[in-house]
């Protein structure tokens, strides 16, 4: 699937800015960004509820800028559902196939199939009230997959679930796609959903696209400081550039790997580290830190988490998995170090 220049505009705001991107076919794709960034307008266009005011959207090789929703080769599973109450969960299931007058046995056939892969089977007389929210949205995805669509367009299905089954449904949905080989879009705002089924992700802000990569790529090599401040825990300190190698900020010089196109001596610059590179320690590092006092501590199961204020004032965060995390407590002076190589340096905004 292409999408060439595609750009939505409502009223004076433009929604979406002449975005072009190359979707592989049989991949999972996120569009990840906060609120408001154009994720859910652009997923409308290419599933054809919001005609593009410039900019042409192809799939399988065709445009379908111009056909409407049913005559494109992609289904949508909404973030809610939308199932018909008074239909059983085969009659949802089946209401597109109806619709298309496909004939009664294979309606049969492919709605079995469908349940199957959605694990529903057992449920297919039940009403949509008598189902969980997990169950719900089963029946949704099989209802789209029913229809065998080239692309399968989710919107933030999984927001409404609780924690602990919204995790375990990314797992059920990651392994059916790759069963099924049909290329998903995913709409989310949620980082870990993104990162956890992905097999590229697009940061989206304000329109437009700011990065395109792997998981890891958009996460250890974010392309600016929006996307290394959207994804993971980042700290970011604003420092000018010392020599060829060093950064000088109000607390302190540190190293650093590289710097920005461009960025010479003097050059203003925003560093960023994120918070599990962080090493918090009562004792001054070899190689240098900034100090501070510890403000707060916080067990999140997983890892510790520090909050260190330094001398001006500069509020870093630090985690640590409980097995490395020393023994410090609240008024502690500490020392904050990193690796050069784990810092990443942006333009000053």
């Amino acid at each position: 699937m292409s999408l060439r220049g595609v750009t939505k505009i409502f009223g004076s705001a433009t929604a979406v800015d002449s975005i072009d991107l190359e979707v592989r076919s049989g991949e999972f794709i996120s569009l990840l960004g906060p609120s408001g960034c154009g994720k859910t307008t652009l997923l409308r266009m290419i599933a054809g509820f919001e005609h593009p005011d410039a900019g042409d959207i192809v799939v399988g090789g065709q445009s379908v800028v111009d056909l409407p929703p049913h005559k494109r080769p992609v289904n949508t599973v909404f973030q809610s559902y939308a199932l018909f109450p008074h239909m059983t969960v085969a009659e949802n299931v089946a209401y597109g196939l109806r619709q298309k007058r496909v004939p009664k046995a294979e309606i049969a056939q492919r709605v079995l199939d469908s349940l199957g892969l959605a694990q529903m089977v057992s449920f297919a007389d039940r009403k949509p009230s008598t189902l969980s929210g997990g169950q719900q949205q089963r029946v949704a995805l099989a209802r789209a997959l029913v229809n065998r669509p080239k692309v399968l367009l989710l919107d933030e299905p999984m927001s409404a679930l609780d924690r602990k089954l919204r995790e375990e449904m990314q797992i059920e949905l990651k392994l059916l796609q790759k069963e099924l080989g049909i290329t998903f879009i995913f709409v989310t705002h949620d980082q870990q959903e993104a990162l956890s089924m992905s097999d590229r992700v697009v940061v989206m802000q304000s329109g437009s696209v700011q990065q395109v990569g792997s998981t890891q790529d958009v996460y250890l090599k974010p392309a600016n400081a929006f996307v290394a401040g959207f994804i993971g825990k980042q700290n970011f300190i604003e420092a000018s550039v010392s020599g060829t190698d060093a950064l000088l900020a109000a607390d302190g010089t540190f190293a650093v790997a590289a710097l920005p196109q461009g960025a010479g001596p003097g050059s203003a610059v925003r560093a960023a580290i994120r918070a599990e590179a962080v090493h918090v320690s009562a004792r001054r590092p070899a190689g240098g830190g900034l100090e501070g006092t510890l403000a707060g501590i916080s067990f999140l199961g997983d890892a510790i988490q520090y909050v260190v204020v330094t001398g001006s004032g500069l509020e870093l965060i630090a985690r640590a998995t409980p097995d490395r995390a020393e023994p410090l407590g609240t008024g502690d002076t500490v020392w904050c170090s990193w690796d050069s190589s784990e810092l990443r340096v942006f333009e000053a905004a």
